[in-house]
């Protein structure tokens, strides 16, 4: 124990006489600490003392601690807590000066400099951190666990010494001046704010530095010194960090149990505050997520969504809920998102507290951008059985179309909200939940929404037709505004490249290519037909006769669906389709001409929009067709060819004096003026007749054509080299190339290119960049700027052309244009260069190019190799046959250090092998593809899908390893693979975000292992050995019909898509016909309660019928496949019964089950005449007149303490727990009881809260006729006070009168009238 902490044995000992001197006043009594030490000295001197005597006076405190936690008398402890408080304070200025001098010592150091502002909050209140060294006197990340422990027991201890000082009355003896904390005037609770605010940053900071001390600390204390924080005499900042310091407490789920309902009053008041205490209520909704997150209470890990417990009450989910309806409060949207979250966690508690209810009117009314979160958590609740019983068809979550089929009459204001709902209604149709909940009742959601289109008078039709396009992935080019405004057609042209795209684009991907976005397309064509999109189309039609933009437009949308379905639908269903009969009978019907001329215009713009769309579409002909040999477009394809070999072949016949006259006319020898020649002329005579050896001789010796045309490209004669680089004088870059090729084509040109100076003049060019010539010049030719700006960058394209012909290798060799490549190549500075000779080089012989660009593929500088990677992986794309040395070359990328390289050379490889050359020579280098990882997983199921593969990495032990992997745990990552690709491609324009790219997934299946393995003979046979087909086919039969087990579920989605996938190949549909599981597979899909579990198997269906043997088996039971012209599946198939197969069972709707929390009544009449005023305040037809009589209550002398009784304050608070009260009316409730939450009056609320609760069995007396409704008493007439137009309050003086009970009669007596109709009597 320190000496001057011993028992004095006089009263007028040390510890009395100094405790009167402190840190502030600068006294030095007994050896005590001053500031005035620090004088004189550095920095760093001054924080080594005050972090020495900051240890010392922690000592102290803790040897006073612990004498006060023996028994000592009165005086003594009383001496003893004085000493400790004069210690605190010590610490306290302390640590104050530590922070200045820290602060003062990080802005030298710093040349920046921060303000003082700004800078972190010192070591906590306390603690006896290490010394702090200027270079990082805010680096208080070493403080080790027992001290920070330590400090944050010290913090809470202040703070219960802060609370029990609140709690005390004023005083005004003390022993000691420093304890001044222990005796608060009013005056001086805006410091005891500051120092509680302080205390609990302190201990927020060390929670948030060192998770270990947040599971140590003691809750309960931390609890109870925290709560008088929440006050309302403390200030918002004070009640924001004790939310805070709450938060970062709750650490498990035990301590938010230990929660209670102490906090939930404190809650409900901080969320009825306004605007002005935001950060207060910022960090109580924190406070409610952290407790929605970390106390909830799961069920086991097999339940579906909505089974955990969440331990929220109902006051504060309807104080939540108060607040989520409140269009200006500025955390509405949180708000939302948070009973999103609880609903999708716990919906019993969701049901219980009305927010079921709130969230549907949410997404029916928005805001807009909330109600696509909103339709995911109700479309995810429709997809479990027991989830959905909560929702009533018809009537839920049918309010989110309600902004389209109540748009009639709403005026044009109304688009802005029916694009957003157009929105929501495509995430909600674009998902088997969605689509399935609106099939119900004879799919009488979607009729609702086609039926608008039928309403004459709405202008707004134009967006729900917009919404039909993109529902069904239309794609709108600029051409369909010309078709909807009636221009003709015929004005596009297409491009004059468009058939080498075409054929470009056929030759890119397989004809047959299986899409899951047309299987399910297609089964939303078949449900918008029967549903009666195209009669309401029709409908539209006959409005006009003369045709409107929008009538035309709902011809578009017919046309585009005729033609949808021509594409995806069996030729059954399509039949039906393309029949349109009300189009033909108006178009037959000779007895009105009205309806004759609508219909035959509109069959005839159908017609011609057929007939135009491949020509106007610069995409080409429709995936999966190719163009034929007998079409209009290649005879003039073959005739344009004719022209041009024509045309050359007479100007290379051209005469002598004719050739003369046509190099006069190109103005080359006549002026040295680029911008005065004849362009047009030059171009014919190069790439014509000086293709002729003779004429090209005759040019170079009998003329100055071709000396002052190669002049004109010199770089030193900074012509070329100048120009600057538009798109208009790019065609001088392609003048040279063409020269060049006219050169190299005799050898007369040959010999004058390697006489001159163009060369050499490029050589001297590139070494005025190398470093090995020494310096650079001032203005080099190569520089970044000219390059950028000016045509120098087609000197590589020069260079590149010579490097296509072997004789301009040779010359490239002899004028050591290579040796300067070679030197480049290590310029780090000079990227584009280094990329430029990449591109520009020709590969096609073997020599310097190739070891050039196995120079870059090797570069010490990541993005050169990453993309020479990508340069080589295009080179082996265009090549038509497969080349030894790049597919060497694009191996040896794959054990590239860095993994970017290594992505993309996987990438390049996959691409390539789709090719079977190619391929069969990758399997003969036999790379080892093991260090790749999941990078290589598509390459390897590549291999795994040949014969060829297979056996190679059969032999590597590759297979076993990878059959192992998938059973257990990759079948599972597909499933979610897919499911994620498909809600990304379906909910694109909905779901990402503005700077997200596309989904690199074009809804083409992806690859599964044991389909690619059952491609190959070897594979089937090997998948037979294993046995897995006959475990996936036992899982599917004894888990068909689960619907409550997440992971069951999850895992029969995985089973079922890799049968799919093993019957998607003709080796493997065997296997399916063996175990007989395709009739289990169709079971599934027609009655599982899970409509995800029934979109799995539409999709593993279709794959089943891209076989011919397998849409033969599937057809016998009537679901019919999608054939081509040719006989073949396509991949795709739909029920022949979709209403079969669509059709969820009905359910009886769950009604939420609410607790007993009845109060026993009011015996007062007053009482009960302001509690019916408070009940009626929810009446928005009756509120004003109960807030009169609220208003009338309280100012009188006599009745208004009931607005200060803790009983009827509870009373109130119990009413708007229970019942729906908007956020104003809630906050005029509470404000009306002069009440100060503190921790006394919730005390007293919760013995008011038990005292008042109603057991079950009670009853009210039946005798009881002082009851009060709307209407005022029952069973005694109204009095004038009670009127809603009166104020007066006068017969509120009298008592009430004794009234005799009398038998209870109805409120309202009616009898039915009673009238005899008969004959008269004559």
């Amino acid at each position: 124990m320190p000496s001057h902490l011993t028992l004095p044995p006089v009263a007028g000992s040390n510890l009395t006489t100094s405790s009167s001197a402190t840190l502030v006043n600068g006294a030095n009594t007994n050896g005590s600490f001053s500031l005035a030490e620090l004088d004189g000295k550095d920095s760093v001197e001054q924080l080594e003392i005050l972090n020495n005597q900051l240890v010392l006076e922690n000592r102290i405190k803790e040897g006073a601690e612990n004498l006060l936690n023996m028994q000592l008398d009165d005086s003594l402890r009383l001496q003893v807590e004085s000493e400790l408080d004069m210690a605190k304070d010590k610490i306290s200025a302390i640590m104050k000066r530590i922070d200045i001098q820290s602060s003062r010592a990080k802005a030298k150091v710093n040349a920046a400099g921060t303000a003082a502002g700004k800078r972190k909050v010192g070591p906590a209140y306390g603690s006896t951190a290490s010394i702090k060294l200027p270079k990082d006197a805010d680096d208080i990340s070493g403080e080790d666990f027992r001290t920070s422990l330590q400090t944050a027991n010290n913090c809470v201890k202040d703070l219960e010494s802060l609370a029990r000082a609140g709690m005390l009355p004023s005083q005004t003896t003390s022993t000691s001046s420093s304890s001044s904390k222990m005796n608060l005037h009013p005056a001086a609770l805006p410091d005891v704010n500051v120092q509680r605010v302080e205390a609990m940053s302190r201990l927020i900071q060390i929670l948030q530095r060192n998770m270990r001390v947040g599971y140590e600390l003691n809750f309960n204390e931390v609890l109870h010194a925290v709560l008088p924080c929440l006050a309302d005499k403390c200030s918002k900042q004070c009640r924001a960090a004790a939310y805070r310091v709450i938060r970062h407490s709750l650490v498990d789920r035990e301590r938010v149990s230990r929660l209670g309902e102490a906090l939930d009053w404190y809650i409900v008041k901080t969320l009825l505050r306004d605007n002005k205490h935001a950060i207060e209520k910022e960090q109580a909704i924190k406070l409610i997520r952290t407790i929605v997150e970390v106390g909830t209470e799961r069920g086991d890990s097999g339940t579906r969504s909505g089974a955990g417990v969440i331990p929220l009450s109902e006051p504060v989910m309807r104080a939540l809920i108060a607040v989520a309806e409140h269009a200006e409060d500025p955390f509405r949207l949180i708000c939302i998102q948070t009973l999103a979250e609880i609903l999708v966690i716990d919906i019993d508690l969701a049901a219980r507290t009305d927010t079921i209810r709130f969230l549907l009117h949410v997404l029916g009314e928005g805001p807009v951008e909330i109600t696509p979160i909103l339709a995911s958590v109700f479309l995810h609740l429709v997809d479990s059985p027991r989830t959905r019983a909560y929702i009533q068809v018809g009537t839920d979550l049918e309010m989110a179309i309600s902004a389209i089929t109540d748009a009639y009459g709403k005026g044009p204001d109304h688009a802005d909200r029916m694009r957003g709902c157009a929105k929501v209604v495509q995430l909600m149709l674009r998902t088997w939940s969605g689509l399935m909940y609106f099939c119900m009742d004879d799919m009488r959601a979607i009729r609702s929404l086609i039926d608008t289109l039928r309403i004459p008078s709405l202008d707004t039709r134009g967006i729900i037709l917009d919404m039909f396009f993109d529902l069904l992935n239309i794609k709108t080019p600029a051409w369909y505004q010309t078709f909807i405004d009636g221009r003709r057609l015929t004005m596009y042209r297409k491009s004059r490249d468009a058939p080498e795209n075409h054929q470009e684009h056929d030759t890119e991907k397989p004809n047959h290519t299986l899409k899951l976005t047309d299987q399910y397309l297609a089964l939303l064509v078949v449900i918008l037909t029967n549903a009666g999109l195209c009669q309401a189309l029709t409908s539209m039609l006959e409005e006009s006769t003369t045709g409107t933009n929008l009538s035309r437009k709902a011809t578009l949308l017919m046309a585009e669906v005729l033609a949808m379905a021509n594409r995806v639908l069996p030729m059954s269903w399509a039949a039906k389709i393309q029949a349109i009969p009300d189009v033909f009978c108006m178009a037959t019907d000779y007895k009105d001409g009205e309806n004759r001329i609508v219909g035959t215009s509109t069959i005839s713009a159908i017609d011609s929009f057929n007939r135009n769309r491949a020509r106007l579409e610069l995409g080409g002909p429709v995936k999966g067709f190719r163009l034929r040999a007998n079409s209009v477009e290649d005879a003039v394809r073959r005739g344009q060819r004719q022209v041009e070999q024509v045309k050359l072949k007479m100007s290379m016949q051209m005469d002598d004096r004719t050739f003369q006259a046509s190099l006069l006319e190109t103005q080359v020898m006549t002026s040295k003026d680029y911008a005065k020649w004849n362009f047009e002329t030059l171009q014919e005579l190069i790439e014509g007749p000086l293709l002729n050896p003779k004429r090209m001789e005759e040019a170079i010796k009998g003329t100055r054509f071709i000396r002052r045309l190669m002049t004109f490209f010199h770089p030193f004669s900074h012509q070329f080299s100048d120009v600057r680089r538009t798109r208009q004088n790019i065609r001088w870059v392609r003048l040279g190339c063409s020269l060049l090729t006219t050169l190299m084509a005799s050898p007369e040109g040959i010999k004058y290119l390697a006489e001159d100076q163009f060369l050499r003049q490029v050589k001297k060019s590139f070494a005025q960049l190398d470093p090995f010539n020494g310096v650079p010049g001032s203005d080099p030719i190569f520089s970044k700027k000219r390059v950028a700006d000016t045509l120098t960058y087609g000197y590589l394209e020069m260079l590149g052309t010579l490097s296509k012909f072997k004789d301009g290798i040779e010359l490239l060799e002899n004028e050591n244009i290579f040796t300067a490549f070679y030197h480049l190549s290590e310029l780090r500075s000079r990227e584009d260069l280094i990329k430029g000779i990449v591109d520009n080089l020709d590969y096609s012989i073997d020599g310097h190019p190739r070891i050039l660009l196995s120079k870059a593929l090797t570069s010490s500088y990541k993005h050169i190799r990453e993309y020479a990677t990508s340069h080589l992986g295009a080179l082996i794309h265009a090549s038509p046959t497969a080349n030894a040395w790049t597919l060497r070359l694009l191996l040896t990328q794959l054990y590239d250090p860095a993994p970017e390289v290594c992505e993309q050379a996987v990438q390049c490889l996959q691409e390539a092998c789709d090719s079977k050359d190619v391929l069969q020579l990758v399997v003969e280098m036999q790379p080892t593809l093991d260090h790749l990882g999941d990078i290589g997983a598509a390459l390897l199921l590549k291999f795994v899908s040949t014969p060829v593969g297979f056996r190679f990495l059969y032999d590597a032990g590759y297979i076993d390893r990878a059959m192992e992997s998938w059973f257990n745990e990759r079948n599972l990552d597909y499933v979610v693979k897919v499911e994620v690709f498909l809600a990304k491609v379906f909910n694109f324009s909905n779901v990402l975000d503005e700077d997200e790219s596309p989904p690199d997934f074009d809804g083409t299946v992806p690859a599964h292992f044991y389909g690619e393995m059952a491609k190959t003979e070897l594979g089937c046979q090997v998948l037979q050995e294993k046995g897995h087909f006959v475990e996936f086919a036992q899982f599917i039969r004894q888990h068909s019909h689960e619907s409550e087990d997440t992971d069951l579920i999850t895992k029969l989605k995985s089973v079922l898509w890799a049968v799919g996938n093993i019957g998607a190949t003709d080796g493997g549909l065997h296997f399916l016909e063996e175990e007989e599981i395709i009739p289990a597979i169709l079971e599934i899909a027609e009655k599982s309660p899970i409509p995800s579990v029934r979109g799995s198997c539409f999709f593993v269906l279709g794959l089943i019928s891209s076989t011919s043997q397998g849409a033969e088996i599937l057809a016998d039971y009537h679901w019919e496949a999608t054939l081509s012209p040719l006989a073949m599946p396509s991949g795709l198939c739909v029920p022949a019964d979709v209403e079969k197969f669509i059709s969820l069972p009905s359910w009886t709707p769950t009604i939420p089950k609410k607790g007993e929390n009845r109060l026993l009544p009011p015996t007062a009449e007053y009482e009960i005449e302001a509690m019916t005023a408070i009940q009626n305040l929810a009446n928005t037809v009756i509120a004003n007149a109960a807030s009169r009589s609220l208003a009338r209550i309280k100012s009188r002398a006599d009745t208004r303490s009931i607005f200060t009784s803790p009983d009827m304050f509870y009373r109130a608070l119990h009413i708007i727990s229970t019942q729906r009260y908007r956020l104003p009316v809630r906050r005029y409730i509470v404000d009306l009881f002069n009440q100060e939450l503190n921790q006394d009056l919730v005390a007293s609320l919760a013995d008011a809260a038990k005292r008042l609760k109603a057991s079950p069995s009670y009853k009210p007396p039946k005798d009881d006729t002082i009851r009060m409704s709307i209407f005022g008493r029952i069973g005694k007439s109204r009095r004038p006070s009670e009127s809603d137009e009166s104020d007066e309050d006068g017969s509120l003086d009298a008592p009430p009168a004794q009234t005799v009970p009398v038998p209870e009669q109805p409120t309202i007596s009616l009898q039915p009238m009673k009238k005899i109709v008969g004959f008269a009597v004559v």
